[in-house]
């Protein structure tokens, strides 16, 4: 009798710790959506301001040409409707319908990646709960929200975090189905899986966790399940049909431009060095990516122990083949649950190990939980500061100052940000097939690039502050210029002029 009651105290016990766990991961949740709205209406001038400013123009072109779903159109194809080749563009779409009722907003872009990142939260919480325990959980949901890459992607109008959101719900979906076969869990993780391929393909990376949960439950007999073949079907068909399409765009339509083209390519090692520094600081923070690494060998080796091995595999060979594309540091976000899920489970094992301490556990977890912040606040906070407010500026100034009609020629590095605030169409400086290509190598060559230009129908021409240089560094370009084009702007931010017609 004696035992039975102390079985059932100690399952009590154990229910008020989950109880209280649940609701630090709670609190911490309601903390970390709240961090997310930190300047949720900032104009796209952050630092990630080119990939927003495209995602956003391709809404407002939405919204104000008619809802064509199928024809994703950038404004830097000049005089062409500039049709691309994208990801699955459902999050523009439902900026689009919402400009129709609150007009056209920053916070309404960003807030969809704010919405996703929160409905991802308990079902990340409850993946880490069924393979590491409560305690890995809590830890694994605090390192996961506040981690410095998944904030800033988390805020961000841009498809990635939606996209790692849906697969984490996927993932628990169907590791909830492997327990009981309900068909709706199915259904679920059917629907979320194809929705996250089909906002950024590169998601399909998760397929190596779901590889793994199928080997360990049937290894070869997986093969005989007719369910396991309509879900591979299912999440994997509307994707290939889709991008097939969207290449189709591209290869047919100027500027023949196809989201994520030319990444796959491996590149030399002082690469790779590099992604890993930036991946270990400025994304994770060093404590993460340390108690990460530690979690790495402490992991409790249960049933499903080895599902974020196997995903770390995959990101790894990702890194390494799309070698370029990773220039990108929103490419390794899938990083971040993958190293907070290691980080709880390391945090579980110390506790484990000092658990007759209370005292300890505390002061540990608040030495590790506020150096953790700190970093994260450190290596955050550049992040948001402006990296194209002069584009920004000089887009402003062109809509109030030219016609709805001009076409604009912008000296911006390939920054869109001109483009999306001027609400004009034209090209970037150097323009090549389409695409930004890049400083002239002479004064000559610009003045051949902006004559073809002029020929094409371009009215204004703009530098910005970091383009300024070209009209020192090429002066028979800048005599040039002022045979063709009289100055309208000059500020310490940007310089407008405007072209003469092209003779015929």
């Amino acid at each position: 009798m004696s035992a039975l009651v102390g079985r059932d105290s100690e399952r009590l016990c154990e229910q008020r710790r989950g109880s209280r766990l649940t609701s630090v991961a709670v609190t911490l949740s309601v903390v970390a959506v709240a961090v997310r709205l930190f300047l949720i209406d900032q104009p796209y001038i952050d630092h990630w301001s080119w990939r927003q400013s495209d995602v956003a123009t391709i809404a407002r072109n939405f919204s104000e040409g008619g809802f064509r779903f199928a024809y994703p159109q950038i404004d830097w194809a000049g005089d062409a409707a500039g049709y691309v080749g994208t990801e699955f563009p459902i999050l523009p779409l439902v900026a689009a319908i919402c400009y129709k009722f609150a007009g056209i907003h920053e916070w309404i872009g960003r807030s969809q990646a704010v919405i996703f990142f929160a409905v991802s939260l308990p079902f990340f919480f409850l993946l880490v709960r069924e393979i590491f325990g409560s305690t890995a959980a809590t830890w694994a949901t605090f390192f996961y929200a506040f981690a410095p890459l998944n904030i800033f992607a988390g805020r961000s109008f841009m498809p990635d975090v939606p996209s790692l959101s849906l697969a984490i719900i996927g993932l628990y979906f169907f590791l909830r189905w492997l327990e009981n076969e309900r068909a709706v869990l199915l259904v679920g993780a059917t629907i979320a899986i194809s929705l996250a391929l089909l906002v950024k393909f590169p998601t399909a990376v998760i397929a190596a966790p779901f590889l793994f949960l199928v080997w360990q439950r049937w290894r070869w007999n997986f093969l005989k399940r007719p369910s396991l073949w309509f879900f591979a079907a299912l999440t994997v068909l509307p994707s290939v049909a889709w991008y097939w399409y969207a290449h189709q765009i591209a290869e047919r339509i100027y500027p023949h431009h196809f989201f994520g083209a030319g990444g796959i390519r491996i590149e030399n090692l002082a690469w790779y060095w590099n992604i890993l520094q930036v991946t270990a600081t400025s994304s994770l923070t060093l404590i993460l990516a340390i108690i990460a690494f530690v979690g790495l060998s402490v992991a409790p080796r249960g049933k499903y122990a080895w599902l974020f091995h196997w995903w770390l595999a995959a990101m790894v060979l990702f890194l390494i083949v799309i070698g370029y594309g990773n220039r990108h540091p929103w490419y390794q976000l899938p990083l971040v649950p993958i190293a907070a899920a290691f980080a709880g489970a390391a945090c579980a094992f110390i506790a484990s190990k000092i658990s007759s301490s209370r005292v300890a556990i505390v002061t540990l977890s608040i030495l590790v939980a506020s150096s953790f912040a700190i970093l994260a606040y450190l290596y955050l906070r550049p992040l948001y500061e402006s990296s194209a407010a002069q584009l920004r500026d000089a887009g402003l100034e062109l809509r109030k100052t030219t016609a709805p009609d001009s076409l604009i020629i912008a000296a911006d590095t390939g920054d869109p940000t001109i483009f999306y605030y001027a609400e004009r169409k034209g090209w970037h400086f150097l323009e090549e097939d389409g695409i930004y290509g890049g400083n002239p190598r002479d004064g000559q060559q610009a003045i051949v690039d902006l004559e073809r230009l002029r020929r094409r129908g371009a009215t204004h021409l703009v530098f910005t502050a970091n383009t300024f240089w070209w009209l020192e560094s090429y002066p028979d370009f800048t005599r040039h210029l002022g045979e063709v084009a009289t100055l309208l702007n000059a500020t310490p931010r940007f310089k407008i002029y405007k072209l003469t017609a092209a003779a015929e």
